[in-house]
């Protein structure tokens, strides 16, 4: 599907004398999350291939979540999403989980 601009639009419109088109916007955004999240589910990540996956921070073995679909770093506290199938080993994509939050918390109360 091509998307042109509004401006292409009327252009093209005053080229072939048509009457100038009003395009509303559409709103897909609940439709492509639900999309979204049906491939996602679709795709299972294949745990063989965990013997082979190091975390790249530490280069220690990952654990995998199935509840969550991450691969886990629980030295570190550092879940990695996993998105089609594919392990997304990049660090700044990761987000830190509960357990470093709560060692975190738990210094700082006892400062």
């Amino acid at each position: 599907m091509i998307m042109l601009g509004m401006s292409v639009v009327r252009t093209v419109c005053k080229c072939l004398s048509l009457p100038s088109v009003r395009l509303q916007p559409v709103h897909t955004g609940p439709v492509l999350r639900a999309a979204d999240q049906q491939i996602r589910s679709s795709q299972v990540f294949d745990c063989s291939v965990l013997q082979f996956l190091v975390c790249p921070l530490s280069r220690k073995a990952l654990r995998y979540d199935e509840s969550t679909n991450e691969l886990i770093n629980d030295d570190l506290g550092i879940a990695y999403p996993i998105i089609d199938g594919i392990p997304n080993m990049i660090p700044q994509d990761a987000r830190m989980t509960h357990k470093v939050q709560k060692s975190q918390e738990s210094d700082q109360k006892s400062e």
